[in-house]
């Protein structure tokens, strides 16, 4: 009999078999039924919770095919998110209002997920409107991956003078006396950044506990149910992995992790997954926490970037003999294995060491993934074919789409990624958002992208020939995934025996307007047959879940009273129908404050996005 039905719902099923129906019953955590209402509530007796889904749509569990959890989840009770927020004016009001209630030393940080092009401004915030802002309290604002903003107050933090040396790779832009101004640039290499970045205040371990299950459960809000993990910088295999490792350890992972493994070491790459291959076996751990090989890094030297406001950078002659010693010990190892690449320049000589390495140890299977390709050419995707490789997208054109139509033309641009013809030559394609950083974690921003050819600025960059219908975009964003943690056997599906992992919609993502799929959230998430999200009508389902810490965390900043007289806003109140891009339509209903009150939070600031 069934743990959990759900019945009176309009199910996505992407079964071949059966691919639409009206039930779906669950046990032991899988599908055990799907079919007509009639047929499914067999499966009841007194035990199994019954919830009617009151004809939503609902879909499989939504799954991001490259991003960063782990690292993420350390950091986001700390973030501001500026995700799908229109207007720089309203930026900055909720800039300001995290400012009056952050205590020293700690910083304000806003740290990727945006583009100065979805604001009606079209630009990012003067460091003049910064330091108006916050003139006391450090401030650090990450624009993707090409600069950072820093108040006055945070170049004092970090020690920044007019003394200290640009790094290799970056610049510190100064003014005519030689002074910092606070804006700092990748030219081309992001290292200043997150170098900087790294030298603001962390989260103590149980506050990162709290901050990694709010996130999860913000991915959960959003219909996602499993991630790829694509490792990252400083993120050292085992110990940066102990918060993550915990809660696994206790039950408390709301999204199933496929994590891999991210070499540190520039210069010592091989000897990062020599040591790794001897600690963990190939796709070591159970459904909930897996380990998924190595990767996005290989070897530094192949490391090119995707910043399209800069120059294709020309990689170093070493890469060759490097990324093939590398190569040879992970299939060797039956190590799966996955490479950052933007350009088909770079994807060119990645795969010239790929052949070379599988005529004489033949990766016969091995599951590997080229990541991002955005301008990959067609031959190289019929090479990638051919060795039996993948290709996982995302969605960084969304972000980045008027810096490469700035720099390639627009007609470049109508190929950028060429997911058709990678789907049509026959390649494993899973979606995803490489968040948090270069792109927002929204998946629906994602699909809107997939489907409307669209960035988040409102460019048009594809015809018709490089969009993808609604089923096919949300088949990326599910069975596609699941290839690249060698779970399509068991994931990305509907069908009886798959895990019982499902989102019911707050809109039909099938029939809602082309411009409303970003607003979509889920109502209410399923993962092994265990709700971990609920709102709306199923908000009384939804597990508990701690305050977030500390409680000066921008999640909070929803709790109380803003400082101050009433913001005056370039964009309207947030009402359903409204523009938000990142959290729906509908999460103003949750709070008493009436959005038309121009003296309460709602009205103030139209929309309190940053909160969750």
């Amino acid at each position: 009999m069934a743990d959990l039905i759900v019945h009176n719902a309009r199910i996505t099923t992407l079964d071949a078999q059966l691919p639409s129906a009206r039930a779906i019953a669950v046990s032991a955590g899988k599908v055990l039924a799907v079919g007509p209402d009639a047929d499914v509530m067999a499966y009841a007796d007194d035990r199994t919770l019954v919830i009617d889904a009151h004809a939503r749509r609902l879909i499989p569990g939504l799954n991001d095919s490259h991003t960063h959890l782990i690292r993420g989840g350390l950091n986001y009770n700390m973030e501001l998110r500026w995700d799908g927020i229109d207007s720089l004016s309203d930026a900055l009001a909720l800039l300001k209002a995290q400012v009056a209630r952050t205590p020293p030393p700690q910083w304000v940080r806003v740290i990727g997920g945006f583009s100065q092009y979805q604001f009606a401004e079209k630009r990012l915030p003067t460091l003049q409107e910064l330091n108006a802002s916050a003139p006391d309290t450090p401030v650090f604002i990450l624009h993707l991956y090409d600069r950072a903003l820093l108040n006055r107050a945070a170049l004092r933090a970090v020690g920044y003078t007019r003394d200290t040396p640009d790094p290799p790779g970056g610049r510190i832009e100064r003014d005519k006396a030689g002074n910092p101004t606070g804006l700092l640039l990748a030219r081309p290499n992001a290292l200043i950044l997150y170098a900087t970045l790294s030298k603001g205040p962390r989260l103590p371990p149980d506050y990162q506990l709290n901050s990694t299950r709010h996130y999860m459960r913000e991915l959960n809000r959003l219909g996602i149910t499993s991630v790829i993990d694509a490792g990252g910088g400083f993120q050292n295999w085992p110990d940066d992995y102990a918060v993550i490792r915990k809660l696994h350890a206790d039950g408390e992972l709301t999204v199933r992790i496929a994590y891999n493994l991210f070499t540190q070491n520039n210069g010592g790459e091989r000897a990062d997954f020599e040591r790794w291959s001897e600690m963990l076996q190939p796709r070591a751990g159970d459904d909930w926490f897996r380990h998924n090989g190595a990767g996005e890094m290989l070897v530094f030297s192949a490391a090119d970037f995707e910043l399209f406001n800069e120059a294709r950078p020309e990689l170093p002659a070493r890469l060759e003999p490097e990324l093939e010693d590398v190569v040879r010990l992970l299939v060797t190892k039956r190590w799966p294995f996955r490479i950052h690449a933007t350009y088909d320049e770079s994807i060119s000589r990645i795969l010239d060491v790929y052949e070379k390495v599988d005529r004489e140890i033949p990766f016969d299977g091995l599951h590997w993934t080229i990541d991002h390709a955005e301008t990959i050419s067609p031959r190289n995707i019929e090479r990638v074919v051919a060795m039996g490789g993948g290709i996982a997208v995302q969605h960084r054109m969304a972000f980045q789409g008027e810096a490469f139509v700035e720099r390639y033309g627009a007609e470049a641009a109508m190929h950028t990624p060429p997911i058709r013809r990678m789907l049509d030559a026959g390649a494993p394609v899973g979606a995803g958002t490489d968040a948090t950083r270069v792109a927002s974690y929204n998946p629906w921003t994602a699909l809107h992208w997939l489907v409307s050819g669209r960035t988040v600025g409102g460019l048009a960059l594809y015809r018709d020939a490089n969009r993808l219908g609604r089923e096919e975009a949300l088949r990326l964003w599910t069975q596609g995934s699941a290839w690249f943690s060698s779970e399509q056997a068991v994931k990305g599906t509907l069908g009886v025996g798959q895990y019982a992992d499902f989102a019911l919609l707050s809109a039909d993502y099938l029939s809602v307007p082309e411009a409303a799929i970003p607003d979509i959230e889920s109502v209410l998430t399923v993962v092994g047959g265990r709700i971990v999200h609920g709102g709306k009508d199923y908000a009384s389902l939804a597990p508990d879940l701690p305050p977030p810490m500390p409680d000066w965390s921008p999640l909070n900043l929803h709790r109380e009273p803003l400082p101050g007289p009433p913001v005056v806003v370039a964009s309207a109140p947030h009402l359903p129908g409204g523009h938000c891009r990142t959290h729906g339509h509908g999460h103003g209903a949750r709070h008493a404050a009436p959005p038309g009150d121009v003296q309460g939070f709602w009205g103030a600031l139209g929309c309190s996005c940053f909160a969750f």
